[in-house]
């Protein structure tokens, strides 16, 4: 039973992370031959206050972009 984690930052849909799941999953299925029903998407949402790169967080990143 495959299991995909997939981390994103938090305020897409609940359609757009419906439609990742179903495609991520077929791309599972294909690539491991594994069959759709045993394949779990977990989907891990973070903030922006949350989300790090380079030592700086996503909001902190946004507010440097905006001065």
């Amino acid at each position: 039973m495959p299991i995909v984690h997939v981390h994103i930052l938090e305020g897409r849909s609940d359609e757009k992370k419906g439609r990742m799941a179903q495609r991520v999953t077929q791309a599972v299925s294909e690539t491991l031959g594994a069959p759709v029903e045993s394949i779990r998407v977990l989907v891990h949402e973070a903030s922006s206050d949350d989300w790090y790169v380079g030592g700086k967080s996503k909001s902190e990143r946004d507010r440097e972009k905006i001065s």
